[in-house]
């Protein structure tokens, strides 16, 4: 999708860094950093930048949380990470992101329409940063293509065995 489009990406895709939090605490996958996205084009084998245990590794893992313990995965992956937030993301009524339900989730595929599906939880700072940028594109898109958020992290299972997320 990012390639077909020409989406803007982040220039640290270009270093070998597939998942982005600040460059300190994220790593390159694989470390060596032999496989890249630059211009829109994989350098190097992209099964392991692709992978899903491989891209986690470079969220968070290793960083030391308030308490002095360390951190072994992603924020998404943390019992009760959920309960820090209390508002949703692109507010029903208000946004041109609309929100998706699983059963049509589910019906996407065979729909037939181009969708941007925004796989989202509302407590997660990197979602909360893209809340504005992505309601600029749901805009400028203009029902060229749907927009839609899926809160990914009240339906965990689904999303990874549907959206591979």
């Amino acid at each position: 999708y990012i390639t077909k489009y020409k989406i803007p990406i982040h220039p640290l895709h270009a270093d070998g860094y597939p998942s982005i939090g600040d460059k300190k605490d994220t790593v390159k996958v694989p470390e060596d950093g032999s496989v890249k996205y630059v211009d829109y084009k994989f350098e190097g084998n992209k099964a392991e930048w692709l992978d899903y245990a491989a891209e986690r590794k470079g969220r968070f893992t290793g960083l030391q949380n308030k308490d002095g313990s360390v951190k072994t995965e992603c924020g998404i992956h943390v019992a009760g990470a959920e309960k820090t937030w209390d508002r949703d993301l692109w507010e029903d009524g208000k946004s041109k992101v609309k929100e998706l339900t699983k059963a049509d989730a589910e019906k996407l595929e065979k729909a037939g329409k181009d969708t941007l599906v925004v796989t989202y939880a509302p407590w997660c700072q990197f979602c909360q940063g893209m809340e504005e940028e992505m309601e600029k594109f749901a805009s400028s898109m203009d029902g060229k293509i749907d927009v839609v958020k899926f809160r990914g992290d009240e339906e965990r299972d689904f999303i990874e065995s549907k959206f591979e997320a």
